[in-house]
């Protein structure tokens, strides 16, 4: 998760506004819905990046765009237009999911597998990571890897456990080879 300071700074004071305002959960929701927007609508992108579209205007279409988000998100989104820094709109909300995690004493976790969890298997996986990551859960994103042949592969942050089959016959191959 490598993300700027600027983002960081952004998404520290959004998230102490969302916290006094008790808005963290929809602040986060919308967040999400947001990364989701500029990640498959490259015309949104487009738009908001446009040196020819003044500034105020961007800021009307953002309004209009997000009237259902929290006014709290709308805001930052003026102030990155003002700043121009719009980039670092995705980097903003990772940085405010990140600590809103944290403050929920919870982690994000990445899950390679070669199959979809089921909601035990994610209990689970939180549970044992969770307690190695001194964290109470993990948010899990389960992600489809058929090469990994069986087993799981768990991202949380910088830190990767790997106990796919694919790694250990690697590893009897390091062995067994030289």
């Amino acid at each position: 998760m490598s993300q700027s300071t600027i983002a960081k700074r952004y998404a520290q004071a959004l998230f102490e506004l969302a916290a006094q305002q008790n808005t963290v959960a929809e602040v986060s929701s919308d967040l999400k819905e947001l990364v989701k927007v500029i990640k498959t609508d490259a015309e949104f992108v487009l738009l908001l990046k446009a040196p020819k579209i003044s500034a105020t205007r961007k800021k009307e279409l953002v309004a209009e765009l997000l009237s259902g988000a929290q006014p709290a998100i709308i805001n930052m989104i003026s102030v990155l237009i003002d700043k121009k820094r719009i980039d670092e709109a995705t980097n903003v909300a990772e940085a405010f999911q990140f600590l809103a995690a944290e403050a929920q004493g919870a982690a994000d976790a990445k899950v390679f597998s070669t199959r979809a969890l089921t909601d035990t298997e994610r209990a689970e996986i939180s549970a044992a990571f969770g307690k190695l990551v001194n964290k109470e859960k993990l948010n899990i994103t389960n992600e489809i890897d058929p090469s990994l042949i069986g087993g799981v592969r768990v991202q949380i942050g910088n830190y990767i456990y790997d106990s796919t089959l694919t790694s250990k016959l690697e590893g009897l191959k390091r062995i067994l080879v030289g």
